[in-house]
């Protein structure tokens, strides 16, 4: 897990790193909660995703947003932060420029900065999310949303009331071709607290779902290409 520096538009950005030793192995992004309200990406929620990715065959970074930890600049009310996650996942691609895949994933705050990642980025193929702010900030961005993914959110969420983010997971997957799994982890507050083993056994058990349809899908893709 070693600890990396790069460069942002508002100056260097420190993140944690894993380089997976699988050829062409997809990549993950992972996005920290609020900056002002002691989000780091060393925050539980982000380390538990990122284990996950790793353990998943992924090449894996969390990075901390300007004005946190070692990251320079300072806090720029999600704007800033965005440019901050596009440098992030830039770096990214230039270690890994035959990537299988490449996926974005973040928590609160992260969740949000995540998603209007994923319309920037047509590169992104899949995303979680989990507690993403929808009573907070504004959502209506995604339309449509371009790419499948994960919602996870806890049913005892004292700062985002769960039907607000069940109702914006069902406006996502009402869309075609676009597949959206909502997934509630019982008696969980906004932070997870003891609720951390069932949040990071839905995102293994998505990611284990996707990565294995791709396999799938691959045969079925090459055989339909050489077909006249």
């Amino acid at each position: 897990m070693p600890e990396v520096i790069f460069n942002g538009p508002d100056g260097r950005l420190e993140g944690r790193y894993h380089h997976s030793k699988v050829p062409n192995a997809p990549i993950a992004l992972l996005l920290h909660p609020h900056p002002q309200h002691g989000g780091t990406m060393n925050n539980k929620v982000v380390y538990g995703m990122y284990h996950t990715f790793v353990r998943r065959g992924f090449s894996t970074l969390r990075f901390n947003f300007r004005g946190v930890g070692r990251s320079q600049g300072k806090f720029d009310n999600g704007q800033g932060e965005l440019s901050d996650a596009a440098s992030a996942l830039d770096w990214m691609q230039s270690y890994n420029p035959n990537a299988g895949a490449c996926w974005v994933g973040g928590f609160s705050f992260g969740a949000w900065i995540g998603m209007q990642l994923l319309m920037r980025r047509p590169e992104i193929d899949g995303f979680i999310s989990v507690a993403p702010p929808a009573n907070i900030y504004d959502f209506t961005f995604l339309a449509p949303c371009p790419s499948s993914g994960l919602i996870v959110h806890g049913s005892s969420d004292e700062l985002v009331p769960e039907p607000s983010v069940a109702k914006l997971a069902a406006k996502l997957g009402s869309q075609k071709n676009i597949k959206v799994r909502y997934r509630t982890v019982e008696g969980a507050n906004h932070f997870f607290g003891a609720h951390m083993d069932p949040l990071n056994e839905l995102v293994d058990q998505y990611l284990g779902e996707s990565l294995d349809g791709a396999t799938r899908a691959e045969p079925a893709a090459a055989l339909a290409a050489a077909l006249p």
